[in-house]
This record gives C-alpha cells, structure tokens and sequence, in this order.
C-alpha cells in the first residue's frame, strides 16, 4: 500500500521546522520533499500538523500471557498507537515468564497475531525470574527475545549477574536491569522522605537502587557488556552511572515521565496512583534526574507502561500494586511541561523518544528520512484538553495525571506503513 502524507511539517537535523510531504511505499519512507504527486497513493492529510517519527518506548508491560485483565497485546498496543509510539519493548513479568525459547516462539505468534505496533519482547535473565538459575539465552535470543531482564525484581546475586552478562557479552545481547536490593527495601510502599514517614509508611531508601547499580556497571565492565539501567530514579544512582561512562563502561539508563514530572512531595493523600516501583523521590532527585538527561548520563525516557485493575488499586498504599500507566499521556505531559516552558527544544523531546532509545540498542528505527521503516507520528501541538482516564485504550486507568491539561496531542499514527491509529479521519 501507498500513501502521501501531505501538508505536515517535520524538523531537519537542527531542528528547523519545514513543510514536506512524504511518501510512503511498502512500508518504507521513499520520499521527503514538498507537493509528491503519485498517481494511486493514498492520501493523508496532516493539516498543517508536526510529522515526527514514530516513538519508542523500550519498557512497558503488556500483560499477556496471565494477566489479561489488566492489559492484552491488542489492547496495550492500541493504547501505544494512540499515544503515537510505533515500536514498543515488553517485559516478560508474565505467567509464564517467556523463560524458554517455545514461550518466546509462542509470545511472537501472538504478537503478530493481535498487535498494532512493532513488539520487542524481553526474555528473563533467570527462570520464572526467581534469580536461582540462568535461562538458555542463546535459544531464547534465536527465538526473537530483544534483550534479557527480569524486570520486576532484581537479580540478587552478583555471581549470577556476571555469567548472565558474560553470556549476553558473546551473544551481542544487552542484559536490562530493574535495580533493587532486597535487603534494602523494608516492605516500604513509598519512597522514604517526608511523606512516607508523616503518613508511617514503611519508605524504600534511595540507596536500595544505587548500590545494585554500582554493582552491576562493575561487572558489566568484566564481562564487556551492554548493561542498561531500567526507570532510574535517585540523584545516587545518577552519580553511579556517570562515573561508569567517564569511566568508559558500556551502560545506557531510562528515566520515567513520571520521575521528570513529579516527586514524593507532590503525594496529596495516599493515593494509589501515585504508588510505583521505583517510587517517587524527593525534589533533589527529580532535579538531577532532568540534569542527567540533558548531560546524556541518561540516554532517553521510558514510560514503565504498567496497567492494573481498579480493584487492585483500590487496595490500600501498602498492598495495592506498584505501577502507572503512561503510553497515552508521556508526549503531552513532557511537551507542555518542558518545551512549552522553553526548558528543552521540541527536537531535544523528540529525540529523547525516538532516535536515542534505538541508538543505546542499535536499532534502525526512530528515524524520519528516505529508506527508514514508515513508523510516522502526527502530533497536534496546539491542541489542549485534560487527561481523562476514561477514555484511555488501555485497560489500565491508573495514572495521577488525571485532570492535567496538556497541549501537543498525536492525532495519528503510521506503524511499518500502516495507519493504524486515527482519532478522526484524516485518511482521504
């Protein structure tokens, strides 16, 4: 299938914005320049509208298998086109974890079967990710797996840390890691500042992070792999990664929205929505976490997409589940928050959530330019309305950011040269 997306406009290496229509054929990009003509392409009209390339979001939950209440493949992917992200990587903190090469073989079936956008899933470092023994990563990685992490926990162990990154190093794989000591989390709910001690609330120290950190860039450096830092969230372990790349260690880091956005003294009651893992930590740390990005010790942003039931956030803030969602809402929350207010150019956003993210992995995406995949985004900068939960893809309502008003909407998106999500019609 053909299609011209016309009367869009897109910004150039420097960020200068230029009207262009583009030209769309077999899922590639063949063409950028003004007033394309062709005979029997299909007509998009991006009405004046910014063109980006499609987002990239490398952590987010889909749910499936075991967990279809909160979210499914179609229903996560739907969620991910409409908030104008065209390649997604999924967690594999699903029952059953895809821990064996016949689980990643069927998890890719399905995600052909029922999903909108391009999928990356992740393998499990260990099985079922108990931390007690390494899965078959050379099977797995034939089956398709991205990457191995097994988000969700950390990998306790250093001496099974370091055989799962020599094993990753000589396959050329990337070893992902949620970092949390457990001797250090002290069934805290909440991050341990002001809010979690007024309420007595057991806090998670930001030291449960840094030190995971600390050692695992060690032995990433023994082990010659690419280690990346999943959802970093303290000005600690800001400090760690830096010294790591000065030090000329392969390690890569993410930051949430919602880390940029907020921190713990935000917390108006005890409100589920505002409970996830990391949690939400004092002002000091979300200050050096916006640092970090603009310096490049952190290499991009993240959403950490992860639905649940409003039943089980109904529970109380120790035993309600940790997570938010966030595919719907990251480009209008970042855009007004940072570029409206001149803090970042909308070239500096953009590249936080595409061409970064596939640089630290080395994949061919996140690019707007001829011979590149047709992953496109049409994004309405102007457009401003509040966050509604209620009308969100996704299975999963559970955000803080409710209410919010945000200006710079997607209003369509185009995923390996189909239109896969529009809000109205604008496929002539």
């Amino acid at each position: 299938m053909h299609f011209i997306i016309k009367n869009g406009r897109i910004l150039d290496n420097s960020g200068t914005e230029k009207k262009a229509d583009i030209l769309i054929q077999d899922g590639i990009i063949t063409k950028i320049e003004e007033n394309i003509k062709h005979e029997t392409a299909q007509i998009i009209d991006a009405r004046g509208n910014l063109v980006s390339p499609g987002f990239v979001d490398l952590h987010i939950h889909l749910r499936e298998p075991g967990g279809e209440h909160k979210e499914t493949i179609e229903t996560g992917t739907k969620a991910a086109a409409a908030g104008g992200f065209t390649t997604v990587a999924a967690m594999p903190n699903t029952k059953p974890v895809p821990d064996q090469p016949e689980q990643m073989e069927w998890l890719q079936n399905r995600i052909k079967e029922t999903a909108s956008v391009r999928v990356l899933p992740y393998a499990s470092i260990t099985a079922r990710q108990a931390g007690k023994e390494l899965t078959d990563f050379e099977g797995l990685k034939q089956a398709g797996a991205f990457a191995f992490t097994d988000d969700g926990v950390g990998v306790q162990s250093a001496g099974m840390m370091f055989e799962a990154m020599k094993k990753a190093a000589a396959l050329g794989a990337s070893i992902v890691a949620h970092c949390e000591d457990n001797t250090l989390i002290y069934k805290g709910a909440l991050h341990d500042g002001e809010f979690a001690k007024r309420n007595g609330i057991n806090g998670i120290p930001s030291v449960c992070e840094a030190v995971q950190i600390a050692r695992d860039v060690l032995l990433a450096e023994a082990a010659d792999c690419h280690y990346h830092v999943c959802h970093i969230s303290t000005k600690e372990s800001v400090r760690v990664v830096r010294d790591a790349k000065k030090a000329g260690i392969n390690v890569t880091a993410e930051v949430t929205p919602h880390h940029l956005l907020l921190s713990d003294s935000d917390i108006p009651e005890l409100d589920t929505n505002y409970k996830m893992n990391p949690p939400l930590r004092g002002s000091d740390d979300r200050q050096a976490l916006i640092e970090a990005l603009l310096d490049g010790t952190i290499d991009f942003i993240a959403t950490d997409h992860a639905p649940h039931t409003k039943e089980e956030k109904a529970e109380t803030i120790q035993l309600a589940p940790f997570g938010i969602v966030g595919l719907e809402t990251a480009f209008p929350l970042l855009y007004t928050r940072f570029v409206e207010t001149n803090d970042w150019t909308l070239k500096q956003l953009l590249d936080y959530l595409t061409i970064k993210p596939c640089e630290a992995f080395n994949l061919p995406y996140g690019k707007l330019e001829v011979g590149s995949p047709a992953d496109l985004t049409i994004i309405d900068l102007e457009e401003e309305k509040e966050i509604d939960p209620e009308t969100f893809l996704s299975k999963g309502k559970n955000t803080p950011f409710g209410g919010w008003k945000c200006k710079g909407w997607p209003i369509a998106t185009i995923a390996q040269g189909q239109l896969v999500w529009e809000r109205e019609r604008i496929n002539a």
